[in-house]
């Protein structure tokens, strides 16, 4: 049976609860929340630890998981700006000095998106494409496809798409089972094979596939990374949450806190 959108946006809004350690009706709320960080078990795979100082927001506002020392700092932070402007440059300039006593800095930032019931569509390219099953993809941990396959984490990858010039791979995309519930898509073209189409031909069919498995697709991208955004976009995904996490620097790591 097809997942409908309520049960997409139910299984992001739980695993993000999850790692935010707070209620999935928490990101619902008009006004921000801030919680503290626990060490849960179920996270991203990619996630070293729980959140030192996170911040995520589907939109109408901003769910802060912080440690203990941070949270002033969170909720001095939120009361100024808003889920529409405290992702911005120079709001992240004032809070880079509110962190800066305590030996942190904003760190990575990110954009997430989800599929759109029925928006989800194979997607032409006129090169054949192949599905490739662990067994398959065990021996392309090579930098060109370092998006779509992660060697440091190879267990947790689960299916490709790729896609062929005769023999040659020239495009993949690749499927990680970063939690229980929830997919993470990866994809790679080469050079001389890009702005042909082939990166949403992998993508869109990973993304049917990942689907018809009983998981939820999600793709990951940067704010400037256009034509990563324009792919999703195309593929039939749409922008759900974004996401700003912050990091001791590095004389004052003394352990994992973060992504």
């Amino acid at each position: 049976m097809q997942m409908t959108n309520t049960e997409i946006w139910r299984a992001a809004l739980e695993q993000s609860a999850l790692e935010s350690c707070c209620a999935p009706e928490d990101f619902r709320k008009r006004e921000n929340v801030v919680t503290l960080s626990q060490n849960r078990a179920g996270r991203r795979a990619y996630l070293d630890g729980p959140y030192g100082f996170d911040l995520t927001s589907y939109g109408g506002n901003v769910v802060a998981c912080v440690r203990e020392e941070l949270r002033e700092v969170a909720f001095s932070y939120l009361a100024k700006y808003s889920a529409a402007h405290c992702f911005e440059t120079p709001a992240l300039h004032e809070l880079d000095a509110m962190l800066s006593p305590y030996g942190w800095k904003t760190k990575f930032q990110a954009e997430y998106f989800l599929p759109a019931c029925g928006e989800v569509r194979a997607r032409p390219c006129g090169l054949p494409l192949r599905f490739l099953e662990p067994e398959d993809f065990a021996g392309l941990y090579l930098p060109e496809w370092g998006n779509a396959l992660c060697a440091a984490r190879r267990r947790f990858d689960r299916l490709c798409v790729g896609a062929y010039d005769g023999e040659k791979l020239v495009a993949l995309a690749g499927a990680s089972a970063d939690c229980e519930t929830m997919w993470q898509i990866g994809v790679d073209v080469l050079p001389a094979y890009r702005q042909k189409g082939l990166a949403e031909a992998v993508t869109s069919r990973l993304a049917q596939a990942v689907l018809e498995r009983g998981k939820v697709p999600f793709y990951c991208a940067a704010w400037s990374n256009l034509p990563s955004v324009r792919n999703a976009i195309a593929c039939g995904f749409v922008p759900a949450w974004v996401q700003l996490t912050a990091e001791p620097l590095a004389e004052n790591r003394t352990g994992s806190s973060g992504q």
